[in-house]
């Protein structure tokens, strides 16, 4: 069940032509990709339960409604006051909190380069955040004033295709630096930080992404980040609340569930093509997962889809 909704207020006046533009721009859709690269939108008209989904290193903002996200045992609401900040790719559960088809939840994803950050942080002097203290994949943090203009002038460049290609990166490069600036610069910096715990996590998700067919060797996985197996674990499940053997799992079952849905295979041909090598594991592990079993789930999906 969804919790209940927060009765709506009425936005800062700041926030109009980020909300108008990206109304007219979804209406109809609930994902929207844009011309400029890097940059999505979305619309939602009713409070939804949580979703699961995979979260790319990406600033999430709400500029209506409100929403949040659930990893392991951590809820991260956020609305047009807060932003989302994930810093690694990280298996999560999205959810609608405030939304009406009067009033729809509205927002926007913009990816995150980190390369950007790096050569800011390089050539601009910035001063490190005090806090040193370990963090989590993601967090929620406060929009300024500062950073709602950004965003606004990003969005306007929609209106102005011709100019997207030339102004587009350095709008999006004071984005990066007002993140950077902001109060979850802490969190931004250590992963960024060449050798830090989270950097050789970060890398190991890197590993893991792309080769989650393959049987996972904890010791490997840890000699290749250069970190103790004690330690992988116990840094791996503080940044993503889960364990490597579970961040694989979930790659591999949400992936078969892709190709089951997408390319109408077979479960069993779907567990073999993700790695698995007995389809009874696969079946409990889809249950347990998605709480039915494949052919069912599969088969509630597409009735839903229409």
């Amino acid at each position: 069940m969804c919790p209940d909704a927060a009765p709506q207020t009425m936005p800062p006046a700041r926030l109009a032509p980020l909300i108008d533009s990206i109304a007219s721009r979804t209406r109809g859709n609930e994902d929207r990709d844009t011309a400029i690269p890097n940059l999505s939108l979305f619309r939602r008209e009713q409070a939804t339960t949580p979703c699961a989904c995979m979260v790319e290193p990406s600033v999430v903002m709400v500029v209506q409604g409100a929403k949040q996200m659930l990893v392991g045992d951590q809820s991260y609401p956020y609305d047009a006051e807060h932003f989302l900040l994930n810093s690694v790719d990280l298996p999560a559960s999205s959810q609608v909190l405030d939304a009406s088809a009067a009033q729809p939840c509205l927002g926007l994803v913009l990816r995150l380069d980190l390369r950007i950050m790096a050569e800011l942080i390089a050539q601009g002097g910035l001063s490190a955040p005090r806090d040193k203290g370990q963090h989590h994949g993601m967090a929620r943090g406060t929009v300024t004033p500062a950073l709602h203009a950004a965003i606004g002038r990003l969005l306007s460049l929609l209106d102005e295709p011709e100019h997207i290609a030339a102004l587009s990166p350095l709008i999006q490069r004071e984005i990066h630096y007002r993140l950077l600036i902001s109060d979850q610069a802490a969190r931004i910096w250590q992963i960024l930080a060449a050798g830090s715990h989270s950097q050789r996590i970060a890398r190991a998700i890197d590993w893991l992404k792309a080769h989650y067919t393959e049987p996972l060797r904890i010791d490997e996985l840890a000699a290749r980040i250069q970190m103790s197996p004690s330690s992988l674990h116990q840094h791996f499940r503080q940044l993503t609340a889960m364990s490597p053997l579970q961040y694989v799992k979930w790659l591999r079952l949400n992936e078969a569930r892709r190709l089951m849905l997408n390319e109408r295979l077979e479960a069993a041909t779907a567990a073999f093509r993700v790695g698995y090598e007995s389809p009874s594991q696969f079946s409990r592990e889809y249950g347990r997962l998605f709480g039915l079993p494949p052919k069912r789930d599969i088969a509630q999906l597409m009735q839903a889809g229409g």
